[in-house]
């Protein structure tokens, strides 16, 4: 591979949380480390993220993204998906109408799209980046997840590779990058953890950090059940609310509670923490990967990937987790601490690596 080229790089970054942005910086940096000119196309916070991190670095592009289908259970999730699943399929047909109205314009030399289904191209190399080539439905419904796997394979037939963010033994995503049916193993890469949140060499002084996140109603319902029981553990306590510009209620007990914690105060959050009380989304458990944590893991309620996350790594032995409307936090912590956290093959520097290998 070439230390240095001048592609022309088109990469898509899914607007659904913050997760796809955090972990797609690793890799553009990567890209523009090697001298490429990239595009970068997505919508929302994640994309104000990806400016405020990557400056006059990119251009970009602001294209509406899939709906999201989160809801209050797991039965709501799946009705409002199936709901949704004529305007997802109309956006990413709009996306590959806005793509072909691009080309027409200007030439790329290499497409790069995580969950940004419509961008990928027969005419142009294109990589797809997910940790979820495989649909986990509600209730693992077994015809379901096939139909969708199925689905999902005939679309990304066109792409030269497929990118996952997890270890290819074992791996932290279970069921729903490995043991794939119908995509043919040659196209699929395991890269490794990715993660914005690095190791630092930095005192653990902090008992808990407790890092509330997901979509409301949600949000509100897991920090009031936070807040309520807060005060019954010992210990130092740091509390973020994920309510940037909000107000945070005084506790005492030397518990510090703030709104809102920018990355890097996460980083170093996450780094002096000696367990972590948080949500189990995929971007949370790489980072926990990355700087060697353990956690208790609270799903958000109706998000079957999340959900089917913390079920699989509890029973494996990995992280300790427990439903949101169960959380007692002293009998939750003290049996999280028996549980070791995911160690993964390699960190975060050697998956960008692998990632240009791969696609440069």
């Amino acid at each position: 591979m070439n230390e240095h080229t001048t592609k022309k790089v088109l990469f898509g970054t899914s607007s659904w949380g913050l997760g796809h942005a955090t972990r797609d910086l690793n890799l553009i940096r990567g890209l523009l480390s090697r001298g490429c000119d990239v595009t970068l196309v997505s919508t929302g916070n994640a994309l104000q993220v990806l400016k405020d991190e990557l400056g006059d670095s990119c251009r970009y592009l602001d294209w509406p993204d899939i709906p999201s289908s989160v809801a209050r259970s797991s039965f709501l999730f799946y009705m409002k998906t199936t709901t949704n699943i004529p305007r997802i399929i109309w956006t990413w047909h709009n996306e590959k109408r806005l793509v072909s109205n691009l080309l027409r314009r200007e030439h790329f030399d290499l497409i790069v799209t995580d969950h940004r289904n419509g961008l990928v191209r027969s005419d142009v190399p294109s990589y797809f980046i997910t940790h979820s080539p495989r649909y986990i439905a509600p209730w693992r419904d077994p015809f379901m997840e096939g139909v969708m796997e199925w689905f999902l394979a005939r679309w990304f037939a066109p792409v030269r590779g497929i990118l996952v963010p997890d270890d290819e033994d074992g791996g932290m995503s279970g069921d729903m990058s490995h043991k794939i049916r119908f995509t043919p193993r040659e196209k699929i890469t395991y890269l490794g953890i990715l993660s914005s949140v690095h190791r630092r060499d930095l005192p653990q002084d902090i008992d808990y950090f407790i890092t509330i996140s997901g979509p409301e109603p949600q949000r509100t319902m897991f920090a009031e059940k936070v807040l309520s029981q807060v005060k019954a553990l010992s210990g130092k306590i740091v509390i973020a609310l994920g309510i940037p510009g909000g107000r945070a209620p005084e506790l005492g007990n030397g518990i510090e509670v703030y709104p809102y914690l920018n990355r890097e105060k996460q980083e170093e959050m996450l780094n002096r923490a000696k367990l972590v009380v948080c949500r189990s989304g995929y971007t949370t458990l790489m980072e926990l990967a990355e700087i060697g944590r353990r956690a208790l893991l609270i799903p958000t309620p109706g998000q079957s990937e999340q959900e089917y996350l913390a079920k699989t790594l509890r029973e494996r032995g990995v992280f300790y987790s427990v439903k949101q409307t169960k959380l007692d936090l002293v009998r939750d912590t003290d049996l999280a601490r028996n549980y070791p956290g995911y160690t993964p093959e390699h960190l975060t520097e050697k998956s960008v690596e692998r990632f240009l290998q791969t696609v440069l």
